[in-house]
C-alpha cells in the first residue's frame, strides 16, 4: 500500500444527511444498537470531543430505557493525552466516565482507554495493539474527524499503517482543545493514539461530523485524492463506512442529484 496516493482501491462511502445534530446522534445510536442486537459481545472503538456529545447522551437515554446493553460489550478509545492524570477533568478517561460510562451498564473492566501515564509509552501501545488483537479485532469504529483532516489523534503525514503510537499533536489540533485547557500553551504536546491501520481493520466505520466548520475537510475526506496530507481520506478504502452529517457539514459534497 503506497503511502502517498492510493487511487486503485478507492471505496464510496455510504453518506447520511440530517437536519439536526440531534437526527445525526439518533442515526448513529440506531447502528450501535443494532450492532449490539447482532453481537451482544461487539467491541467498539470510540471518539471523544465534541461531536459525539449528543450521541453518547443517546445511548445513555436507549440504555437507560432498556432498549440497549453494553453489559458483554467491549470499548476501546481512540486516544488519550499524554501525562495527564487519568482523574483529571480534562484526560478522555474522565470524559467517558461522565458523558457514557456512568450512565450504561458497560463493566468497566472492559472499557479500556490509552494509558498516558504508563511508565514506557512504547510498551503501552504495544499492549494496546494486543489487547485490540486479543478481542477479536473491532467490529464497529466511530470516528470523528478533525480541521485538519486527523483520524483520532493521527496527524497529517501520519503513515496508512500506522498502528497504536505516541503522537506529537499538531498546532490544529491543540488549539481546539485551547479553551478547555485555559489556553493552548496548556494544553498537551503529546498523545497516544489508535494507528490509522488499526482503525481501517474494524470491520464496520462510521464517521460523525457536525457544522460548517467541518465542510471543507469532509468534502476532502470523502471526495479528494487519498493521501497522507488528509488522514481521514483512508476511509475511502474501506469497504464498509457509514458518513453521517449534518446539512452544514455536507454543504460542500458533490452529490449526485
Amino acid at each position: 500500500m503506497s503511502d502517498k496516493h492510493v487511487l486503485d482501491r478507492r471505496s464510496i462511502p455510504t453518506i447520511q444527511i440530517h437536519d439536526t445534530p440531534d437526527e445525526v446522534a439518533s442515526a448513529a445510536a440506531e447502528q450501535v444498537q443494532r450492532q449490539l442486537k447482532r453481537r451482544a459481545d461487539s467491541v467498539f472503538a470510540l471518539p471523544t470531543g465534541q461531536t459525539p456529545l449528543s450521541l453518547y447522551a443517546e445511548l445513555a437515554r436507549r440504555c437507560r430505557d432498556g432498549e440497549l446493553s453494553f453489559s458483554e460489550a467491549r470499548t476501546f478509545n481512540l486516544d488519550e493525552f499524554v501525562h495527564i492524570p487519568p482523574d483529571s477533568p480534562l484526560s478522555f478517561e474522565s470524559y467517558m466516565v461522565h458523558h457514557l460510562f456512568s450512565h450504561i451498564d458497560i463493566d468497566l473492566t472492559k472499557a479500556r482507554l490509552p494509558n498516558g501515564n504508563a511508565p514506557d509509552l512504547h510498551a503501552e501501545c504495544r499492549e494496546y495493539e494486543r489487547a485490540i488483537a486479543a478481542t477479536g479485532g473491532i467490529d464497529l469504529a466511530i470516528v470523528g474527524i478533525g480541521r485538519n483532516g486527523h483520524l483520532a489523534f493521527n496527524e497529517p503525514g501520519t503513515s496508512f499503517t500506522s498502528r497504536t503510537h505516541v503522537v506529537q499533536l499538531s498546532p490544529t489540533s491543540r488549539e481546539a482543545f485551547a479553551s478547555e485547557f485555559g489556553g493552548i500553551d496548556r494544553v498537551p504536546k503529546l498523545g497516544i493514539t489508535v494507528g490509522l491501520g488499526t482503525i481501517l481493520e474494524a470491520r464496520r466505520i462510521i464517521l460523525l461530523a457536525l457544522g460548517p466548520d467541518k465542510a471543507a475537510i469532509i468534502a476532502r475526506a470523502l471526495q479528494g485524492p487519498i493521501t497522507v496530507d488528509v488522514p481521514a481520506t483512508i476511509l475511502q478504502q474501506h469497504p464498509n463506512v457509514l458518513v453521517i452529517l449534518d446539512r452544514s457539514a455536507a454543504s460542500r459534497l458533490h452529490l449526485a442529484s
